[in-house]
């Protein structure tokens, strides 16, 4: 080697996740990891990668897609050797026809409204074979972060859709945001790309399209939390001009920024295929667009270093009054046969995963995997091993999650001592969680003054108000000499009644001008002529 080359190469820079610089010792750091570990596959080395240098997804878990990618372009530019692959083709799925045994949608809102909603692992199948019939681009596959959904019209299938990971290159996209390749490169994983659209035969009537659109974007974002551990702000769909006019896109207000330069990536290159699109954007929050151009104090560099440090034998897990105790409680709903890891130590599990930092269900199970075996035995695994990401779905989709809000706030009431504390009551619409027509679920909560932690919970139900929810939420609460805060909302007699009488707690409400005769009655009592401090006033 020329003294020249190797100046070079000691001297290279390559851009990692997120625009991450590694150094020329970074690369022979994995490039020795290749010739120590003989039978280390790519998927290993990969965590291996992400483990050294902490890049790891908003969620909380390793970027090993992310990782593996940037490997591959390393090894062809001459970077390093990676290990061979285990296999030397993909495997492909087979093609299914309407012989095939495949379920169908299970029926959902049969009264004739619209119910969007993702679909599930075993309609799968249904969604691709639709797809690949009727789309003119097929199915498509996955890209990145995929979630599907599908409409539901009187509990039939009336239209498809497909979000994917944002478009790494979208000329026009970028200049309407202002967006550099820095910027791009950090807030990117926080768009996502409407890849496909379909309206089914069995849906053709006036305004679905739009409709559909609306009623999926409501939701988008918090299942995109749920799924990947981020929000989404922004969204973006490319429409082919020679086909369609984008009317439902333009119908919902999104806006067309521009066109593409109708090009095509052919494996690492792209050539021109003469069919520029219409890029159309449309944004999920009122300050998405600053949060997309704002500048990350930090970035996500280094994440490894600022997930929390855990250690599961700090919580109060075992003996009388744990919280494994409070999980024994919850009511198990799958069947006796093949159950490997008992409910209370799922949840043991999952409590002290998001305690360390994890924010998605892939996250929980990959910090399981890490833990010493020790420590998953001191959580109820008996064999030291750690449930599967699939284990963890399947019980939190299908668990009472009432039941387990229920228990847990009571556990957090009687180690918090309400008896004389402060108590705020409080009611807040969760935002995102309507879907078509469903309303979205409004919650009444119990909040604690001192902790700031919510305490008890409860679901108001669209047909009353908050105001019957008050005694079903304090109900089990021991909170004798406490003092119940709230707005006018809950300034009615009866509840001031339950308050006394029953609880045997205090309670400061406030009363407004449209409460004309409660706030004469206050008046005439002249409460000014008491001390600010008299005991006596309640």
């Amino acid at each position: 080697m020329r003294r020249d080359d190797s100046v070079r190469k000691r001297d290279l820079v390559v851009e990692g996740y997120h625009g991450e610089a590694l150094g020329a010792r970074d690369l022979a750091w994995i490039q020795k990891q290749v010739k120590e570990r003989h039978r280390l596959t790519r998927r290993e080395l990969s965590v291996l990668v992400c483990k050294r240098f902490g890049w790891r997804r908003p969620g909380g878990s390793y970027a090993i897609d992310s990782a593996r990618l940037l490997l591959l372009r390393w090894e062809k530019r001459g970077f390093l050797r990676l290990p061979p692959p285990m296999r030397k083709q993909p495997v492909r799925r087979p093609i299914l026809d309407e012989s095939d045994d495949m379920p169908d949608f299970r029926r959902g809102v049969v009264d004739g409204r619209l119910e969007v909603r993702p679909i599930r692992d075993e309609e799968r199948p249904r969604w691709r074979y639709l797809m690949r019939r009727y789309h003119y681009l097929g199915d498509g596959g996955d890209v990145g972060e995929t979630i599907r959904y599908v409409a539901l019209e009187g509990g039939k299938p009336v239209a498809l859709l497909c979000w994917a990971a944002a478009a790494l290159y979208n000329g026009p996209r970028d200049r309407y945001l202002g967006w550099d390749s820095a910027t791009r490169k950090r807030r990117l994983h926080l768009i996502a790309n409407n890849v496909r659209f379909l309206i089914l035969p069995s849906g053709q009537r006036p305004h679905l399209a739009s409709q559909v659109l609306g009623a999926c974007l409501r939701r988008l974002s918090r299942d995109w939390e749920v799924r990947y551990g981020h929000p989404v702000y922004l969204v973006e769909a490319f429409v082919d001009v020679s086909r369609f006019r984008g009317t439902c896109y333009r119908a919902s207000n999104w806006i067309e920024v521009g066109q593409t330069r109708g090009f095509t990536r052919t494996g690492s290159r792209w050539v021109p295929n003469g069919q520029p699109k219409a890029v159309f954007l449309y944004f999920l929050h009122r300050h998405a667009r600053e949060r997309l151009v704002a500048v990350e104090e930090e970035r996500m560099k280094k994440r490894e270093k600022n997930v929390a440090r855990f250690d599961p034998s700090s919580l109060p897990l075992q003996g009388e009054g744990g919280l494994y105790e409070v999980f024994e409680q919850i009511p198990e709903f799958r069947k006796a046969r093949g159950i490997r890891y008992k409910l209370p130590t799922i949840l043991s599990v999952s409590a002290c995963a998001v305690l360390a930092g994890q924010k998605s269900v892939a996250a929980i199970a990959q910090w399981a995997r890490e833990q010493d075996p020790e420590i998953l035995r001191h959580l109820g695994c008996r064999r030291g091993q750690a449930p599967s990401e699939t284990t963890l779905r399947r019980v939190f989709q299908r668990m009472d999650i009432e039941e387990f809000d229920r228990r847990i706030g009571e556990w957090f009431a009687k180690r918090q001592t309400l008896a004389g504390q402060g108590l705020a009551l409080d009611g807040k619409t969760a935002r995102g969680s309507a879907n078509g027509d469903t309303p979205a679920a409004h919650l009444v909560s119990a909040v604690s003054h001192d902790e700031r932690t919510v305490v008890a919970q409860v679901q108001v139900d669209h047909k009353t108000n908050e105001i019957k929810t008050v005694k079903p939420l304090l109900d089990p609460l021991p909170i004798q000499k406490s003092i119940i805060t709230g707005d006018a909302m809950f300034a009615q007699k009866e509840i001031a009644n339950y308050l006394v009488e029953e609880k045997g707690a205090h309670y400061a409400f406030i009363v407004k001008g449209n409460q004309r005769t409660l706030r004469d009655d206050i008046e005439s009592l002249q409460m000014e002529a008491f001390s600010p401090w008299g005991r006596d006033v309640r």
